[in-house]
């Protein structure tokens, strides 16, 4: 006999207030504990990244939501080329409609939101990131590049001073595939990957161009960080906790690449099935 499932994943379109249709996917418990959990992607992560991980808080009782951004996975357009998008209203738009039907649909539910890497960047760019009770930060930061290693330096400078802007500008898309970067993006997203990694005010620079509510955070933010991640630097972090949350009350949790099944986390792996025991790490900080 199979085994039914103890939750149920339904797929539906959002509309944004410019009408916009992004693709969401709400993982709804057989038994719920009147917890909501919104995962907020990473740049060019399609959500399908996070359905395995959004099964496991499911069969815990949690209501989980995930979704793409424009430009990405199953919310991209026809043709990418000349497509009107960028982080900012990936923040100001995407996140907010989402935000506006968890209002409207889990009135009274406890609200959580794990941001991943921009995922955690955009949170200041909607009033509504006030109404979660507590937020989960992994693999994010300021990732100015006078934060990052050396090594990883170089790559930044090459990458996005010289091969990001001059293919964007060719193609009419960054086409980050080719580069081990993920999906590739809307031009508007990837010109702002740039400010983000090449100008040294990094996530701050963004939310100048857009209205500002990153002071208004004032909850606990459990910030998940993986030994391996090349990306990131313990600089880069506190950077992003001091200078653009300065409010949210964190702690910090350093997952060392000897707790994982395969010895792999990375920028991404944390969200992959082989790393299941590590999302305990995150089911305990919510429950």
């Amino acid at each position: 006999m199979i085994p039914l499932k103890s939750f149920l994943m339904q797929s539906i379109n959002i509309i944004t207030e410019d009408n916009y249709s992004l693709s969401v996917h709400i993982f709804e418990p057989q038994n719920p504990n009147r917890k909501i959990l919104l995962i907020n992607s990473a740049t060019g992560v399609k959500q399908q990244i996070y359905f395995s991980f959004a099964q496991f808080f499911s069969e815990h009782g949690f209501t989980v939501v995930t979704y793409d951004y424009r430009g990405i996975g199953l919310s991209k357009p026809d043709k990418m080329k000349g497509f009107e998008a960028s982080m900012r209203i990936w923040g100001t738009r995407d996140y907010k409609a989402v935000t506006n039907y968890i209002k409207a649909n889990f009135q009274d539910y406890q609200k959580f939101c794990l941001g991943h890497s921009v995922g955690a960047l955009i949170l200041g760019m909607n009033q509504d990131s006030e109404m979660f009770e507590e937020f989960i930060f992994v693999g994010t930061q300021n990732a100015f590049v006078g934060n990052l290693k050396f090594r990883t330096k170089i790559e930044a400078y090459l990458g996005f001073g010289v091969a990001q802007p001059l293919s964007t500008k060719l193609l009419g898309y960054f086409p980050a595939d080719w580069f081990g970067l993920g999906e590739s993006l809307p031009s508007g997203s990837a010109f702002d990957w740039r400010t983000l990694i090449l100008n040294k005010k990094s996530t701050n620079k963004l939310l100048e161009k857009s209205e500002d509510y990153s002071k208004n955070l004032t909850q606990k933010v459990f910030v998940v960080r993986a030994e391996d991640d090349a990306w990131l630097t313990e600089k880069g972090v506190k950077s992003l906790l001091e200078d653009t949350y300065p409010d949210l009350k964190p702690t910090y949790r350093l997952i060392k690449t000897s707790e994982s099944e395969k010895n792999e986390i990375g920028h991404i792996n944390f969200f992959r099935s082989y790393n299941k025991r590590l999302w305990n790490i995150i089911l305990k900080e919510l429950i």
